[in-house]
């Protein structure tokens, strides 16, 4: 029931469109009525009365009017009420992709892409049928057999007396068959999106399953998921089948009745042919909307059933913004001398029982380059996340400048950061729209500076089509090393304050590294740069390290100073030259 109220609420949002979807339907099914009532006196006038084509034209030319008029407010009605489900989708689109936005990679790194993608696409996609049929029609089916029942009554009572009596049937016989439907469309819907999910899984890790001899055991789990989907559908289908039999069985029966009893009275003279003739074509005419409605009924439950997981997703908990009236902020300039202040910082993941971070005290001045040092799932990442603002604290703030970080809009903080991952997104598009992300304001010019600062661009003046080549999806034409030096040509072009990197030179040889730690260093002047370095020669460039272990900060200091204490940082240095 609140997912129905949600949906009407979004309907409303469409102004006029579904008023007018239901007045054009409304005024077609009124037709219905004058249509009959003028075939009732054309053939009445012709095989009783004996008139001539001449003398019947006058009632030919308004039913071929009538005729006319309904074919153009059938038309008008399917217009207006695919304009109106299109922007009904076009708007929970926008919802559903600015919601992932601002619950960031921390949300979307804890579900399958493949089932947000099902409900982004196919989820709304099914909820075109709700909007442009089944919410239409539920309104029809209440307004049309009403005016037919007004007109009926005062003509012929018996027969509206047989209307109003085997009416409640139809919707009695939908309600019973509803509920077995909703469970069979809640299952073809789970089964849909595991299917979405458990495919794209497959495609993204096709690589890995063929190298580990795997592929052709992951083929017999996409052919159970798709069996299963199958197996649902039929269901589905079965009940719709059985739905429609009913509906008919009721309808037809129905009008089989009121044909027998207005013959009947015919037969005995209770009736004049004119207007017995006119109630028994309004007959299939009065059961067609609730016929439709049963039809469509099913088509609409699809849209309810994926309904729930979109409002699902739109009423997952975001990160809270701290109030604070605007006067009293000072300015989000990176660029002038500024400190963060990590202040008794805890975190844990929903999925995790223990926190990943746990009462961080640290302090990161304006114009440093830190180190991020530990072994894997000490907390790195997640501090990361947190200057990022994908995440936000369970406890504890980040104060920027003395003042609670989360004051600041979310978007206006990340203007000022750039951000280089061990694994880079690489969109299938040429270099140039890699780099310059579809800022048409950036000059190849500046494309070509970047490639240049990240060492790169040699390799692309070599290859034909130069900027324009395309990368593939997820970069699959270059190296790992050459996609890295995409990422870092961004960093270079975006010359944000604050830039943040996950061991930017894992995947480059040691010759090119050292070429790049020179490039890196012009790019961090005046400058901060935080880093997670695995490597001796990225650590010996910082100003600090921060050494993690555990979820805490265990130690701080430059890495002379640390390799002198020889504690957990001077144990890693140890390491890292016996891998050297």
């Amino acid at each position: 029931m609140f997912n129905n109220q949600r949906l009407l609420h979004m309907l409303r949002q469409t102004g006029f469109l579904f008023p007018l979807v239901v007045l054009f339907g409304v005024m077609s099914g009124a037709l219905v009525i004058l249509q009959s009532l003028e075939l009732s006196k054309i053939i009445s006038s012709v095989f009783l009365d004996g008139q001539t084509l001449t003398e019947v034209s006058g009632l030919l030319r308004l039913f071929l009017l009538v005729i006319i008029l309904r074919v153009l407010f059938t038309i008008l009605n399917d217009t207006f009420a695919a304009a109106m489900a299109v922007k009904v989708k076009t708007n929970l689109r926008d919802l559903i992709m600015q919601k992932i936005d601002r619950l960031g990679p921390a949300y979307t790194h804890t579900q399958q892409s493949g089932e947000l993608v099902t409900t982004a696409m196919q989820g709304i996609e099914a909820l075109d049928a709700y909007f442009s049929q089944y919410m239409p029609q539920v309104l029809l089916a209440a307004i049309l057999p009403l005016i037919i029942l007004m007109v009926v009554f005062p003509l012929d009572w018996v027969s509206g007396l047989v209307f109003l009596v085997t009416t409640p049937l139809i919707p009695f016989f939908m309600a019973l068959i509803g509920k077995a439907s909703e469970a069979e469309t809640k299952k073809q819907w789970k089964a849909l999106s595991r299917l979405g999910a458990d495919f794209l899984d497959t495609l993204q890790g096709l690589t890995t399953l063929k190298l580990l001899g795997k592929s052709k055991a992951q083929i017999k789990r996409v052919e159970e998921v798709s069996e299963r989907y199958r197996v649902a559908t039929l269901n589905v289908l079965r009940i719709t089948f059985l739905s429609a039999l009913v509906l008919e069985l009721l309808a037809t029966i129905s009008t089989a009745v009121v044909a027998v009893e207005v013959g009947l009275r015919l037969l005995y003279g209770q009736l004049i042919f004119q207007q017995a003739f006119f109630v028994l074509l309004l007959a299939p005419e009065f059961y067609q909307p609730m016929r439709n409605l049963g039809m469509r009924y099913h088509a609409g439950m699809t849209g309810v059933t994926a309904a729930v997981r979109i409002f699902q997703l739109l009423d997952e908990p975001e990160p809270t913004q701290v109030q604070k009236v605007e006067s009293d902020l000072p300015v989000l300039d990176l660029h002038s001398p500024f400190r963060l202040s990590f202040e008794h910082i805890s975190f844990a993941y929903p999925q995790n029982l223990n926190d990943s971070l746990k009462a961080i005290q640290l302090n990161l001045e304006s114009g440093k380059t830190y180190s991020l040092v530990g072994h894997s799932g000490a907390g790195k990442s997640t501090l990361l996340k947190l200057l990022m603002r994908f995440i936000e604290p369970s406890e504890g703030s980040i104060l920027f400048n003395g003042v609670d970080l989360r004051c600041y809009s979310v978007v206006e903080w990340r203007k000022q950061i750039s951000w280089v991952s061990q694994k880079p997104m690489l969109f299938n598009t040429s270099i140039l729209e890699n780099i310059r992300l579809e800022d048409s304001s950036i000059s190849e010019t500046q494309v070509w500076q970047a490639l240049e600062q990240a060492q790169l661009a040699d390799f692309v003046l070599r290859l034909p089509e130069r900027l324009q080549t395309p990368l593939g999806e997820w970069g699959a034409r270059f190296s790992g090393g050459q996609g890295q030096r995409i990422a870092l040509a961004r960093a270079f072009l975006k010359n944000a304050p604050l830039i943040l990197m996950d061991e930017p030179t894992a995947a480059l040889d040691p010759e090119l590294e050292e070429a790049l730690v020179k490039s890196m260093q012009t790019l961090v002047k005046q400058h901060t740069l935080i880093t997670i370095a695995h490597r001796i020669s990225t650590i010996q460039q910082s100003d600090e390290v921060i050494v993690m272990e555990d979820g805490r900060v265990v130690e701080v200091d430059s890495p002379a100073a640390l390799l002198k204490r020889k504690g957990t940082y001077a144990s890693f240095y140890q390491i890292g030259e016996a891998n050297a």
